[in-house]
């Protein structure tokens, strides 16, 4: 890396757009069908994935234009420019709790769904300890080596994907998806709050666009990085639904993994595709907890600069692994995920755009 130019070691929009991408299709992605089919009780839960959706975009628009009016400088550094320091301070800690609790609630699924599905006999502590540890070797390393995973893992995890798509649809059923348009517009907007949850993950702008060549593409990279969870969350529930009914779905706890079992590859070669399909998924877990912990460290880091990046990984992690494990069930799992992401709407939605608002009304720029 050293040997490497400024320009070598920055990335591209499309590399942001495949890192907002990767980041997002996380545990939701196993879960949203449940609280869709709840919410709609129809196939017609698909408009709720778009409305959510293009609001994902509009907020992510508003996040990459107010990173890109500072290029080459931390949430930390244009926080202190646009309101003052002390408020930079205190916004600064917030988005480290938020970041951390969603790396806790991150391994803690990896952990409650590996138990279920593929180690039976393992103790969820000691999955989730395992896969954090995974984590904090690939945080420690190079930043910019960690997010090039995605431009390897996500391929995989599509190709992956429709090929159990592509299998279950000898199991659908037209009777299952009708009637058409039956969902009235109340239950459209509450699905579209419960699956908005799930497009967690692109306030990543925030923080990566001072690694971007150009950081003006910032908003097109979220739009870029967001139309692939949109169509993939789209397509995915509609086979749900298709497989299940709307009925069924609503009562998984995992549709998207249940959907995998379903999978029956012709002539036996591969008997349990939702153990496939959970391992290469892991793949886009990891990525996920490693971007957030490492976001987590950056700030930390723009605050502190005389702590260096492992102190802060070791530090963290402890913390992390105990907040993880204080849920008893999945009831308290779930809660503590919608706990979570309303924070994270509180500090790295409202806050940022406020910062916006403030630095358009007050022509504050970078001087770079």
């Amino acid at each position: 890396m050293s040997a490497q130019t400024l320009a070598e070691k920055m990335i591209s929009k499309n590399h942001m757009g495949i890192n907002i991408a990767s980041v997002t299709i996380g545990v939701g992605i196993l879960t949203f069908p449940r609280s869709l089919a709840k919410a709609t009780g129809a196939f017609d839960g698909w408009i709720s994935v778009v409305i959510s959706g293009l609001f994902a975009c509009l907020i992510g628009w508003l996040l990459a234009k107010l990173a890109a009016r500072f290029p080459r400088k931390t949430f930390f550094e244009y926080s202190s420019i646009i309101a003052s320091k002390p408020i930079a301070y205190i916004l600064t800690f917030l988005v480290c709790i938020y970041t951390m609790l969603f790396v806790s609630f991150e391994i803690r699924a990896i952990g409650n769904i590996a138990k279920q599905y593929l180690f039976y006999n393992t103790p969820v502590e000691m999955i989730t300890l395992s896969f954090l540890l995974i984590v904090q070797y690939s945080v420690v390393g190079s930043r910019i080596a960690m997010l090039r995973l995605n431009l390897l893992f996500l391929p995989v995890v599509l190709v992956v994907m429709f090929i159990v798509l592509l299998f279950t649809t000898q199991l659908f059923e037209v009777e299952n998806i009708r009637p058409y348009f039956s969902s009235d517009w109340r239950s459209l907007l509450a699905g579209s709050k419960d699956v908005g949850l799930s497009y967690s993950g692109f306030e990543i702008i925030l923080f990566y666009t001072m690694l971007m060549k150009n950081p003006k593409e910032g908003a097109r990279a979220v739009t870029l990085g967001l139309s692939i969870p949109i169509l993939l969350y789209m397509t995915i529930y509609m086979f749900v639904i298709g497989v299940f009914s709307a009925d069924v779905a609503a009562n998984l706890t995992y549709p998207t993994i249940e959907l995998a079992k379903e999978v029956e590859i012709p002539g036996g070669f591969f008997e349990r595709v939702e153990s496939i399909f959970f391992t290469i998924w892991i793949m886009t877990i990891f990525n996920t907890c490693a971007m957030w912990l490492d976001i987590t460290v950056l700030n930390l880091s723009s605050m502190f600069f005389n702590v260096h990046k492992t102190v802060w990984v070791l530090i963290l992690s402890p913390v992390i692994y105990f907040v993880a494990m204080l849920p008893q069930n999945l009831v308290d799992f779930f809660t503590f995920a919608d706990s979570v992401t309303y924070f994270g709407i509180a500090v790295v939605y409202f806050c940022p755009i406020l910062l916006l608002v403030i630095a358009i009304l007050r022509g504050v720029k970078s001087n770079e």
